[in-house]
């Protein structure tokens, strides 16, 4: 009889003192599943601060970012699904839900929020809708794509100025109302941390608030740096088939919206790094009856996770980039790169770092990453489950955009 592996067993190393019972359960699915949900509440949050703030220079963003927040909702359970031993059974919050529960509140959150950025989406482009709808009207072998429009535009064929401005009301009060669902949606995540209390690392008020800063910083930095790669990819076709004049018009535009941008990821950024390190020093300063065991971790174990990599190259150097004057393009992409990385670091010194050590405080745990898989759960918790999860986004985008194109068309 083939002997029972337990989960987490192929990838824990323990040293030192650790109960036999103990593993690192909690693996990179775990730390992407804040990560992603924290793109989809920074993404909504940045077309909001148009939509809502009426913040005119972040007008060409919007929309983008709106589209981009859609594509990345599905993804943001696609963690929680591939860490689940019985997946099938995660339908069954959603079906019994009740508030004791933060996982069956998050189904709740989850959903109602799905409903509103497709609600915001559809005000957003009925006008197109009806647009397109008139337009493939005749066109030879247009009737597919024109009765998909006809779906979408749901009967709603008035584009008077009067039906358009109802429109724009109505995106405002969904996007003022998302603004705080989106907080709570990823809140949540931190709200499960930490409400831990046998976890000392995790253990912690400001838990919630530095995720949501978090995830507003890392949506607005990857909406950037997707929009970059689209207005590049742009520059290379137009300098291909119109020359030089026509890869200078889309620079100048990306120039500008990537500037305006970058104004409000730096102070979202000062504000996430602030509310970090105020939880570190109160950790320091409180010195609980577990901080020897937790200094050690993040003096030593740790050292390089977070104050190299998290602190370092994930805050402190894109803060600079950013802050120097006559920011470019190619400065600012490397710098929103990094933000990235820093952010995805926070979650994984938060969810592998909290396992690190023993309850014993006497033992610790290191994570080796399943690199090339042998079984189903070294695929789903290894590099290949990782990479599923971070490409499934930008397909998602690319297919939504054949659709609801989230910038104008060449």
């Amino acid at each position: 009889m083939d002997p029972i592996v337990v989960h987490g067993a192929e990838w824990t190393v323990k040293e030192l003192f650790v109960y036999p019972n103990e593993f690192i359960y909690w693996a990179i699915q775990i730390v992407l599943y804040p990560y992603m949900t924290g793109l989809v509440a920074g993404a909504f949050v940045l077309s909001s601060m148009y939509h809502v703030f009426g913040q005119q220079d972040l007008k060409e963003l919007a929309r983008f970012s709106l589209v981009f927040s859609l594509a990345l909702l599905p993804v943001a359970t696609m963690p929680l699904l591939l860490h689940l031993q019985q997946p099938f059974r995660a339908i069954h919050v959603l079906f019994t839900p009740h508030f004791t529960s933060a996982i069956s509140a998050f189904g709740i959150v989850f959903s109602t929020y799905g409903l509103l950025v497709i609600s915001e989406i559809w005000f957003v482009y009925r006008r197109y809708f009806v647009e397109r709808v008139n337009g493939l009207e005749g066109v030879p072998g247009a009737g597919l794509k024109r009765g998909l429009y006809k779906v979408l535009a749901m009967g709603a064929y008035d584009i008077s100025e009067e039906a358009i401005a109802k429109d724009k009301k109505a995106v405002k009060i969904l996007a003022a109302f998302g603004i705080p669902i989106a907080c709570f949606l990823h809140g949540y995540a931190g709200f499960i941390f930490g409400s831990v209390k046998a976890n000392a690392l995790w253990m912690s008020p400001l838990m919630p608030v530095i995720f949501i800063m978090s995830a507003v910083v890392s949506g607005i930095a990857l909406c950037m740096l997707t929009y970059i790669l689209i207005m590049e990819w742009r520059k290379f076709q137009r300098r291909r088939h119109a020359g030089e004049s026509g890869a200078r018009q889309i620079a100048g535009t990306e120039q500008e919206v990537i500037s305006k941008a970058s104004r409000y990821l730096l102070g979202f950024l000062v504000a996430a790094i602030s509310l970090e390190l105020l939880d570190l020093i109160f950790r320091g300063y409180t010195a609980m009856k577990s901080w020897d065991i937790l200094r050690s971790v993040m003096y030593g174990k740790d050292f390089a996770n977070i104050f190299i990599y998290q602190y370092g190259l994930g805050n402190l150097v894109p803060f600079i980039l950013l802050l120097i004057p006559g920011t470019s393009i190619r400065r600012t992409a490397v710098a929103l790169v990094l933000v990235l990385f820093g952010v995805f670091m926070m979650r994984w010194n938060v969810v592998i770092g909290g396992q690190a050590f023993s309850l014993s405080f006497a033992g610790y745990m290191h994570y080796h990453m399943p690199i090339i898989p042998h079984d189903l759960a070294t695929f789903k918790e290894g590099l290949p489950g990782a990479l599923l999860v971070a490409v499934t986004p930008f397909v998602l985008f690319w297919a939504i955009n054949r659709v609801v194109p989230s910038l104008g068309r060449d």
